[in-house]
């Protein structure tokens, strides 16, 4: 049986999908971090699946053969924190988090409760580079 993706590009509305969340705090966060991604990358802002907001995106084949498309960073605003998809492979990365402020994190989230608990100019870093670093990582494989 063949693997299919669950996060896919789709034509849903970024601006529904923000418009749905149900904290007022959470949505007025989700549209400075739509702003912030927006200005920092370039790029437009796609629906992955049915919560994450992608920007660009690029093609994946591990040594298993399981290949798929994922956006290059995106963010999602989840009901309990906002999730940053960001590189977490980036050089510079243990040093950013140092600065970044109040987060937690998994193998591929950044974690934060609210956007007043970090440093904006420091996640701006982490975007640019996070960006830069999937456009070294993919060269043939980033795109809009």
């Amino acid at each position: 049986m063949a693997y299919e993706a669950k996060m896919k590009m789709t034509d849903s509305s970024v601006f529904e999908f923000i418009e749905a969340v149900d904290s007022p705090k959470k949505r007025e966060d989700a549209y400075r971090l739509l702003d912030l991604f927006t200005e920092t990358t370039g790029l437009e802002a796609k629906m992955w699946g049915p919560s994450l907001i992608g920007f660009g995106s690029y093609h994946y084949k591990y040594a298993s053969g399981h290949e798929g498309n994922a956006p290059i960073v995106g963010f999602s605003p989840r009901k309990a924190k906002i999730s940053l998809y960001l590189d977490p492979g980036e050089p510079k990365w243990e040093e950013r988090l140092k600065s970044l402020g109040k987060h937690t994190m998994s193998v591929a989230c950044l974690y934060v409760n609210k956007l007043a608990d970090i440093d904006l100019d420091v996640l701006k870093t982490m975007i640019t580079e996070s960006v830069a670093h999937m456009n070294e990582k993919y060269p043939s494989g980033v795109s809009e």
